[in-house]
């Protein structure tokens, strides 16, 4: 099948190449010619387990290829993947301006086009945007919605560092809207990929991510509230959450229930703040919601009280990212503590294997350039140096067995574990965030 994926960020990447895995000829579109120069030269515009190699082989193939004209990307294809990213504005609302963008391309294209276009939103989006959409497309290119073309939404559950095998094994597929040429399209796609596949309303498609991730916020700071408090206490947290998890037949999943440092990235936060939008916007009182952030910031501001306790000046971040396994710095937790610590007149070094100053593209690379200016003079490329300069060290990653050798080696080094790494906790000087 020829398919066309607006956006090479992380959900339009991974896209890219999956589905060129899958044996379909794939047209990326970006604005960002940087990134589509990636993709040409059989590079991945993100870091992400097994990515590389799919766009790699996908180049080879000669089944992957990146432009900047929407056009010709839309004139060959018969569906198209609208990846944009959705970030929130001032307010919180989902900025949905990149996804208008592309459909004022994609209105251009087709009264060129012959045949029915099939168009797919995996962006999050607000209830509502592809009826909006299809308008503008409509309104814009004189085409009839449901005769010429047709506008789906397929929200994708994709984690950073996990995303290529989310892809092949998710949980559900949602499909949104009641075109049948278009859901079969989708289907057809989707044939060899397991998990249920449900087709639903359009505004239930539309707003189940917002339902799942504001879920998934909650539950990370539900269990650093526990953590805290069993920690003032002297409850023994790890017992404490472990019986907890033993009850699963209320559908409580263990996906996030851990004491652990707070949420972060560029979807929690955001669809968090989407979702108590929404309910404003309709006067609905929903005080839980509401005070999620307030708890999460909690977490951050606690951290940074407990590393004053030390009463160290030079201290080292083992671990940047929002999580492990990406080098996506957008709304880092770790980030925010790093910069007020700065701010205080602590000296700090950072460390993270997955985050490489010189790689770092588009968003990613203006948010931390942005929020630490002297970013690239804290970053240190070598573990060994991180520990030599360091009296106090804050995890904040899992490593392996060499690693955790180091550590133990500089016996009087302070360890604060954000994380909850077991091989750390005999060290002399080890301390636990909640535990």
């Amino acid at each position: 099948m020829k398919i066309s994926v607006f956006c090479l960020g992380y959900v339009g990447c991974v896209s890219l190449g999956c589905l060129s895995k899958m044996g379909h000829n794939v047209i990326g579109v970006d604005i960002n010619e940087h990134k589509n120069d990636l993709i040409n030269r059989g590079l991945p515009t993100i870091i992400d387990k097994g990515i590389d190699i799919l766009i790699k082989k996908g180049r080879e193939n000669s089944l992957i290829r990146a432009t900047q004209n929407a056009t010709e990307a839309i004139l060959n294809s018969e569906i198209s993947f609208i990846c944009v990213g959705t970030p929130n504005d001032k307010n919180g609302h989902l900025n949905l301006n990149q996804i208008k963008t592309v459909a004022s391309k994609i209105a251009i294209a087709l009264p060129q086009k012959v045949g029915f276009h099939t168009i797919v939103i995996r962006s999050t989006v607000l209830p509502g945007t592809a009826e909006e959409i299809s308008k503008i497309i409509a309104d814009a290119s004189h085409k009839i919605p449901g005769k010429d073309f047709c506008v789906l939404v397929n929200p994708e559950f994709l984690r950073e560092g996990n995303a290529v095998d989310d892809f092949f094994n998710p949980s559900l597929t949602v499909i949104g809207g009641s075109d049948k040429k278009g859901i079969d399209l989708i289907m057809e796609i989707y044939k060899n990929i397991p998990g249920a596949k449900r087709v639903v309303d359009l505004r239930v498609s539309e707003t189940i991510k917002l339902l799942n991730n504001s879920f998934h916020a909650l539950k990370i700071a539900f269990a650093n509230e526990i953590g805290t408090i069993s920690k003032a206490l002297d409850i023994n947290t790890h017992q404490l959450i472990d019986i907890f998890l033993q009850d699963n037949k209320l559908n409580i999943s263990q996906a996030y229930l851990q004491p652990g440092f707070a949420y972060g990235g560029s979807c929690l936060p955001k669809d968090l703040r989407a979702l108590n939008l929404i309910a404003h916007d309709a006067y609905l009182e929903t005080p839980l919601l509401n005070s999620i952030e307030k708890s999460n910031n909690h977490q951050i501001d606690r951290a940074i009280s407990l590393i004053e306790e030390f009463k160290i000046q030079n201290i080292g971040f083992w671990g940047i990212s929002f999580k492990d396994g990406t080098d996506d710095l957008r709304n880092s937790p770790i980030i925010q503590v790093i910069e007020r610590l700065i701010g205080k007149g602590y000296k700090v070094y950072l460390f993270d294997e997955q985050v490489n100053d010189s790689q770092l593209i588009g968003v990613n690379k203006e948010y931390i350039e942005k929020v630490l200016p002297h970013f690239h003079s804290l970053l240190l490329k070598d573990f060994d140096k991180l520990l030599n300069n360091v009296e106090l060290l804050v995890v904040n990653k899992k490593g392996d067995k060499t690693v955790y050798k180091k550590i133990f080696k500089n016996i009087e080094l302070r360890l604060f574990d954000l994380i909850n790494i077991p091989e750390l906790s005999s060290h002399k000087y080890y301390h636990g965030f909640n535990w």
